[in-house]
């Protein structure tokens, strides 16, 4: 007769088996799907670009706009200047 450990040691080798596979067939099937269609015109999207403004140096972060690329924002009467992200 086995010792007990060796069927829990087998047991648990059986579940981590079963949890690989799964795991590993969902990655597949993910892989696989279509990415989804853009939204309709007038939709918001979501990005995330930074601006500054050059005359008193306020700086924001735009997180949904109408369109993938949004004219910049207005400050202090002037066109804010897009910042490169630094570690985005």
């Amino acid at each position: 007769m086995p010792a007990v450990s060796t069927i829990i040691w087998v047991g648990f080798g059986i579940f981590f088996g079963y949890v690989l596979w799964k795991s590993g067939i969902a990655m597949l099937r993910s892989m696989t799907m279509l990415p989804p269609e853009p939204p309709p015109t007038g939709e918001l999207r979501k990005i995330s670009q930074k601006y500054r403004c050059d005359v008193c140096g306020v700086e924001i972060k735009m997180t949904m706009a109408p369109d993938d690329d949004p004219p910049p924002p207005r400050h202090c009467l002037e066109d804010m200047i897009e910042v490169a992200p630094l570690y985005d």
